[in-house]
């Protein structure tokens, strides 16, 4: 089981509290853990990544042990840590403005 990170609203929209966990079929990639999670709570389709392209929405950032993913390929494998549960995959809405 991985376990996701969720900002505020998003928690809300999808009616959980804390982190969520969801089990991903294959490699663990930023695109498996995102099928995994919208099938689990459909609510969050299109929060996070656009319905049509399933490109990343422009103000949200992904985060894993350190390092911020939001650029790496969506078939990209995650860390290992975060594959296996030990370590959570930090979905952040970025802040903007002056």
């Amino acid at each position: 089981m991985m376990r996701v990170a969720l900002p505020a609203h998003l928690r809300t929209l999808a009616a959980v509290d804390g982190d969520v966990t969801i089990e991903v079929k294959g490699q663990a990639t930023l695109r498996s853990v995102l099928d995994a999670l919208e099938a689990a709570y459909p609510t969050l389709r299109g929060t996070i990544r656009d319905h049509v392209t399933q490109q990343r929405r422009p103000f949200v950032r992904f985060f894993a042990c350190g390092q911020d993913l939001s650029h790496e390929s969506p078939d990209a494998a995650l860390p290992d840590a975060v594959a296996s549960g030990a370590e959570p995959l930090f979905v952040v809405g970025a802040i903007a403005g002056g």
